[in-house]
């Protein structure tokens, strides 16, 4: 039985909020059961230096968590004067899953930037990010289409997240934080909703697992991304 009492195939409670932030021209509220993220989209008439005058824009991330959105506060990382090593490589990995599933030349010239702060944490964050990230870029999207300086939806498909797991012997979806803290092995995996994989990211915790048991996890993490496109698409039409 898993901490939750939840089935080894099913997803925590996921509800996705489109809209949240007043000002922002896309956001939503990702919560994960526990874990809650507020993923906010900009535009930014701006793009990198090494994009200026190519006719291209970008879209790129970035993430944090709050100071007591864990069991103990932490410090900003403003604070400390720089980002740690795991909010870089995830902030990149938010990035690149958002990046999959866009025209970059679709917006001309502007920088869309998904701010992916961390509220509460209980597992999956940065599952949680680019599921809710996903939300907030195509509402800035919308916005821009709206206003007439998008000359084609930008978006080819949706992209959405989840962790698996193997806790005690057993290959599990969608990890919270007593199963991620005491699992054998857990990896995230990113999937359009055509099911195509964007990226997978592994680990062996205690020991090395087989070829068998990657397939199992990638079969829940695939189903899991499938229930959380349909969640995605509901949100957006209830929000549209």
């Amino acid at each position: 039985m898993r901490p939750s009492g939840r089935r080894v195939d099913e997803l925590r409670d996921v509800a996705l909020e489109p809209g949240f932030a007043m000002h922002a021209e896309g956001s939503c509220m990702a919560r994960f059961g526990d874990t809650h993220v507020l993923c906010t989209a900009s535009v930014d008439e701006r793009v990198p230096p090494w994009l200026r005058k190519t006719g291209r824009g970008w879209v790129t991330a970035e993430y944090g968590m709050l100071p007591r959105s864990t069991h103990e506060r932490t410090d900003r990382e403003a604070a400390r004067g720089r980002q740690g090593g795991r909010t870089l490589e995830i902030q990149r990995l938010i990035g690149r899953s958002l990046r999959a599933v866009c025209d970059l030349t679709a917006f001309g010239e502007r920088q869309i930037r998904v701010d992916c702060d961390v509220i509460q944490a209980d597992g999956g964050t940065r599952t949680a990010a680019i599921t809710g990230g996903f939300v907030a870029l195509h509402g800035a999207f919308a916005r821009m289409k709206d206003a007439g300086i998008a000359r084609a939806d930008p978006l080819s498909d949706h992209v959405a997240a989840v962790s698996c797991g193997i806790v005690q012997g057993t290959p599990v979806l969608d990890l919270d934080y007593a199963e991620d803290s005491n699992a054998d092995a857990d990896a995230n995996f990113v999937f359009t909703g055509a099911g195509a994989i964007v990226e997978v990211q592994g680990t062996a915790e205690k020991a090395p697992f087989s070829e068998r048991r990657f397939i199992e996890l990638l079969a829940l993490a695939r189903a899991g991304c499938e229930r959380l496109v349909t969640l995605q698409r509901a949100a957006l039409r209830e929000g549209a």
